[in-house]
């Protein structure tokens, strides 16, 4: 499967299937944590190698990994893991205006409300890798509009904030604020940021099959996520 390929519905079900399994530490990431987290990392101020992000994909399981039955299943998940993150890349290098957040909903007292918590946690999840490159966006014109990332994504918010995310449809609104600041934090970055996209097609045309693995996964690529494809 090409890596510029989105994923299958069918994919995607697998992915998010995996995630949500008990091979997965409690605290990892589910799809629209990593929805959010992919999304602050390709729009963000630098490129961030795989090898660095997706371990905090796995939360407590960073250092070992999920307990994959098999070498082929690890290969198959973070193979699905880089293709989304290429997705999300490739939506905004060329049309970023088809973006759109993945939210949960729920239902509340007869009411569709979004549910964008965890969309929020995996952004700011993402800011966090790279918190001083991201710095000059909170001293910028812009710093009011990050307020739903932080209400919504923070570990912590003062005591005093609370109000502001105690019910459902306050949670609701601030998950409206903040896709609606998604184009403007792109926006803000993009002058100052290399393509992603392309990096990360530069960087795949440089792995030799004998070289590591750039997904970290410590293998040479032939044996990891080059398996499968013919040698040069």
């Amino acid at each position: 499967m090409h890596p510029d390929q989105p994923l299958s519905d069918k994919e995607f079900d697998e992915l998010d299937q995996f995630l949500l399994s008990d091979r997965c530490a409690d605290d990892g990431m589910t799809m629209d944590s990593l929805h959010g987290y992919l999304t602050a990392l390709a729009i963000g101020p630098e490129v961030v190698p795989m090898t660095e992000w997706l371990p905090r994909v796995w939360g407590s399981y960073a250092d070992e990994g999920p307990k994959f039955k098999s070498e082929k299943e690890a290969q198959r998940i973070v193979s699905l893991i880089g293709r989304f993150m290429n997705e999300v890349a490739i939506t905004f290098e060329v049309a970023p205006k088809e973006y759109e957040p993945l939210y949960c909903e729920h239902e509340v007292d007869g009411r569709r409300l979004i549910d964008a918590e965890g969309w929020a946690w995996g952004f700011w999840e993402g800011m966090n890798l790279r918190a001083l490159a991201w710095e000059p966006i909170w001293s910028s014109d812009l710093a009011g509009i990050l307020e739903p990332v932080y209400l919504l994504g923070a570990e912590e918010i003062e005591e005093e904030e609370m109000p502001l995310v105690d019910d459902p449809v306050k949670r609701h609104k601030l998950a409206i604020e903040l896709e609606a600041a998604i184009p403007h934090i792109y926006k803000f970055w993009l002058p100052h940021r290399k393509s992603a996209v392309a990096t990360v097609r530069r960087d795949e045309s440089k792995v030799g099959r004998n070289d590591p693995c750039p997904c970290g996964s410590g293998k040479k690529y032939k044996k990891c996520c080059g398996a499968g494809q013919a040698d040069d």
